[in-house]
């Protein structure tokens, strides 16, 4: 059978290996840009799920409030 990439984990040396890549690729100073934008795709991605949470937990209880009205 075949193994697959990367199975087994990532490990220090890989880690390094890659950010030494991406320091050659993007340079110095474009990196913490890259940072940056990363940074607002997950808050926003998170700010998203709160979000979407919020809503069907309020959702939820405006159907319990109304079967308790009904009673």
């Amino acid at each position: 059978m075949t193994k697959l990439l990367f199975i087994g984990g990532v490990g220090m040396p890989e880690i390094l290996f890659i950010a030494l890549i991406v320091l050659l690729l993007f340079g110095g100073k474009k990196i913490p840009e890259l940072m940056k934008g990363i940074g607002k795709g997950i808050r926003g991605f998170k700010d998203g799920i709160n979000g979407i949470e919020t809503g069907i937990s309020k959702e939820e209880n405006a159907e319990l409030i109304k079967k308790h009205d009904e009673k």
